[in-house]
């Protein structure tokens, strides 16, 4: 990836999980060159059938037949090239999750996605001796601009780990002395489960990072009580090549404040924004927009790009407050809206409600479609549960109606196993909705 900036190329990174998927991305961006690991030859060549203009396969780690083999090529040491020295040329594309269609190349451009890993590492407070340790998929954006860069800008040292699990992840922190944790919710939870099994945090690790979605209060009450260190959130999109609000590396003393995600960065100018297109005062809730430090476009999707960043403003879709402090706290999406009885419900605040009831490990409200064609839904809750805890489903609802303005009335809690996930670490509730329709 390095060096493909290094010479001016593009990286497109494809997370393997989408291995089925594979042609879609290629037809997508039209690589020259495709990279790859043995293990994924028959999904490449399968891809590669179906895309034309593929010139080179590469495969990393050894030679096979019709590919390049990694090592012999890097074994030459080709000279450099001279640094084409433009900054605003397209770096990378980071594909958008899909979660309301089919994902979308992010055009990140050199400069605006350096600028945000560096704003990143300072309200970090990142060190040359930091060890930031990433265990999500190095296609996410996130794994980019929360681990990669801001570490690599101050001369830090950064591991990716590959396979991650609750033991070997912790394990694997404590060899590593690592600083700094980059994970998404589910993760940091594991790493929270397993330090209260072992009596301790790894020992060098100073704060984690969550990003991929939402971090419950919980989580943050949790890490800063039990583990006695900071749990920071970060809110970015793909199309941001950085974050556009991040919190300090600082225990919270207060409860209420835990639901806030921190002020925006200095490469970004954030403000809420009403229907009517105005700003909007300290406190009230509108669509998150923001001036400075975002895509280039959508690749090869001018109708798009222009659709959301007109008028020089990216318009996120994700609805929100600022503070008197400048804290931007995300409330959801707005296409995540549940209407419910001509009244719209906030999933996050029936879900954060259900999470800190005893026994509750993760919870997610989706809607059904509601029976008179009204547009309504029926909010059904799943959950899922601690070890060894068996709540009941009956009076869970009834404690989670004392803390949150919406009638329960029509919400049914399910209890699962496990919520399905995507492959960067969000509950995947698109899967859960064609779950409860194929089980209704």
């Amino acid at each position: 990836m390095l060096g493909a900036w290094r010479i001016g190329a593009i990286a497109a990174l494809v997370n393997v999980k989408f291995k089925d998927d594979l042609a879609y991305y290629l037809a997508d961006h039209r690589p020259r060159v495709l990279i790859y690991t043995h293990d994924m030859r028959d999904a490449v060549l399968a891809a590669v059938a179906q895309v034309p203009g593929i010139d080179h396969l590469v495969c990393m780690d050894g030679a096979q037949p019709g590919a390049h083999a990694l090592p012999e090529l890097m074994a030459q040491a080709f000279a450099a090239p001279p640094d084409p020295e433009d900054e605003t040329a397209i770096a990378h594309l980071s594909y958008t999750s899909g979660t309301t269609g089919k994902p979308k190349g992010a055009c990140l451009s050199h400069e605006p996605t350096v600028r945000a890993s560096r704003c990143i590492a300072e309200r970090l407070r990142v060190r040359a001796d930091d060890v930031s340790f990433g265990p999500t998929a190095l296609s996410s954006s996130y794994q980019l601009v929360g681990n990669l860069l801001p570490a690599l800008s101050r001369g830090a040292t950064v591991h990716v780990m590959r396979f991650w699990t609750q033991t070997a992840g912790w394990d694997a922190l404590e060899q590593a002395q690592a600083s700094i944790l980059v994970g998404n919710p589910t993760l940091l939870e594991e790493l929270r489960t397993e330090s209260a099994l072992r009596g301790r945090a790894p020992g060098r690790l100073r704060m984690g990072l969550s990003g991929g979605g939402p971090v419950p209060p919980t989580l943050k009450r949790a890490w800063r009580d039990e583990l006695r260190l900071p749990l920071v959130e970060s809110f970015g999109q793909s199309e941001l090549g950085g974050f556009m609000a991040l919190g300090y590396p600082e225990l919270e003393p207060e409860d209420s404040k835990l639901m806030r995600v921190g002020p925006a960065l200095p490469d970004k100018e954030v403000w809420m924004m009403g229907p009517d297109r105005q700003r909007l005062p300290p406190g009230q809730l509108g669509e998150i927009v923001l001036r400075g430090g975002f895509m280039w476009g959508y690749w090869g999707k001018p109708g798009k790009t222009e659709e959301v960043t007109a008028q020089g403003l990216l318009r996120t879709g994700d609805i929100g407050l600022i503070d008197h402090d400048r804290h931007v706290t995300m409330r959801g999406r707005r296409s995540e809206l549940l209407h419910v009885n001509g009244v719209s419900w906030f999933p996050r605040d029936v879900e954060e409600a259900l999470c800190r009831q005893p026994g509750v490990r993760q919870a997610a409200l989706i809607g059904l479609p509601a029976e008179g064609g009204d547009g309504g839904v029926r909010p059904r809750a799943f959950i899922t549960c601690q070890a060894g805890a068996e709540p009941d489903l009956q009076r869970l609802k009834a404690a989670v109606q004392a803390e949150v303005a919406y009638d329960l009335a029509p919400m049914e809690v399910v209890g699962i196993d496990e919520l399905p996930m995507t492959p960067t670490g969000k509950i995947a509730k698109g899967d859960l909705l064609a779950l409860a329709m194929a089980t209704h």
